[in-house]
């Protein structure tokens, strides 16, 4: 099993910095495209909408394949429709048309179902004491591509200049390459499959594992335990202040007379302290436990949004707070994804990753839209003091989770 999990580590590893690469070139300057096809800045927060509206959509459907044809056959599926969805937004962008835009977003969003769905699968053979590591390995390897990615922005830009396409949809274009190539990265080396391999050194029930794999069962899971709630509202909570937040800086930079190689450092920044740190995050998970590390996602994410909130023009400020916050969701994402993870049976476990990632993407989609909203009639200040309200719920859960545990 050493070498087994050694194998499968790295070929997820170089698939993560691969969809990280892709995922951060194309949504570095998404609000940006969204805002300049649309001519509305209020529209501009449809553009994150769209990018976790594919993977929310494709998650249960992306978790019941990987329940019944291993995590090989899912991966692919969704770095391929990714690459799809990036070529559409290119079109969308090259003929003018916001409703293909929108469209092509979704799809390209499903990019990062799969970076998403493959902390899971790091965490398939990871031995229960070393799960958070395993998880915030791989994603730490996403560092390499998403912080390169933002950078890249301006050279994809320049490389499809006189073919007709906005210089702010070129990523898109080297983001459908990327994808293709994680696929075919995926399709040859990730094997053995993880998910399947860990399933068949249990000995749970067939009869109980195909029961478990339904949307049903991993609702019926999650409503008997306790920690796989605060599990879930975790990682819901985490991600959506950080899209909020995240989607809507690059217009507020703009706002403050940021050109887009200073919007790319901040991003670039912003990605570092998402991936960067993980694995401090995952060794604090495995050795101080799970809710320890929530607490921490907590504090980190409510001082990045009173930091970056009240920057205005400072765009030093802006660039610490969404480092602040990138730190903020690691610590939360690897703490409930491994929480999740220990919460609920092997054989329940592919149906309630699924849901939570429906979940997660799901408000994160709301939130979305409505941090556009909120910044064309409010501001950026107000959008980040309401991103962490959204804390509250999380923060009590993990109080009561541990005075239960007391």
């Amino acid at each position: 099993m050493p070498s087994v999990r050694r194998r499968i580590q790295a070929v997820l590893i170089a698939t993560q910095i691969l969809g990280g690469l892709g995922i951060a070139t194309g949504v570095a300057l998404s609000a940006v495209l969204a805002r300049d096809v649309s001519g509305s800045e209020a529209l501009s927060g449809l553009a994150s909408t769209a990018t976790v509206a594919g993977p929310a959509l494709l998650a249960m459907p992306l978790a019941a394949l990987m329940a019944s044809r291993g995590r090989r056959a899912g991966l692919v599926l969704a770095y391929l429709i990714g690459a799809l969805g990036a070529g559409v937004a290119v079109l969308g962008a090259a003929v003018d048309s916001f409703p293909l835009l929108l469209v092509g977003l979704v799809g390209f969003g499903a990019g990062s179902s799969a970076n998403l769905a493959a902390r899971f699968a790091a965490a398939d053979l990871a031995e229960p004491d070393r799960r958070a590591r395993a998880i915030s390995t791989v994603v730490w390897a996403t560092t390499i591509g998403a912080v390169l990615g933002p950078n890249i922005a301006a050279p994809a830009g320049e490389s499809v200049s006189g073919l007709g396409i906005p210089a702010t949809a070129g990523p898109f274009v080297w983001a459908a390459g990327v994808f293709v190539i994680a696929a075919a990265v995926v399709a040859t080396l990730l094997r053995p499959d993880p998910l399947l391999t860990a399933r068949a050194l249990t000995d749970a029930d067939v009869g109980e594992e195909a029961e478990g794999r339904s949307l049903r069962a991993g609702m019926r899971v999650v409503r008997e335990s306790p920690r796989a709630r605060l599990a879930l509202v975790t990682v819901a909570a985490s991600h959506t202040a950080m899209v909020s937040i995240m989607s809507m800086t690059p217009v507020a930079l703009t706002h403050h007379g940021a050109d887009i190689q200073l919007v790319g450092l901040v991003i670039s920044g912003h990605i570092a302290g998402m991936y960067a740190f993980s694995p401090v995050m995952g060794w604090l998970s495995d050795r101080l436990g799970r809710l320890s590390v929530i607490g921490l996602a907590v504090g980190l994410i409510a001082v990045a949004a009173l930091v970056a909130g009240t920057a205005g023009a400072d765009h030093g400020r802006t660039a610490l707070g969404l480092f602040v916050l990138g730190l903020g969701w690691s610590a939360g994402l690897v703490s409930g994804s491994a929480l999740l993870t220990d919460s609920v049976p092997q054989a329940a476990r592919a149906a309630v990753q699924g849901l939570s990632d429906f979940i997660m993407n799901t408000c994160a989609g709301i939130g979305g839209l409505a941090a556009g909203l909120i910044v064309a009639k409010a501001g950026y200040g107000p959008l980040n003091a309401i991103a962490a309200c959204l804390l509250l719920p999380m923060a009590a859960l993990a109080v009561r989770g541990r005075s239960r545990k007391a």
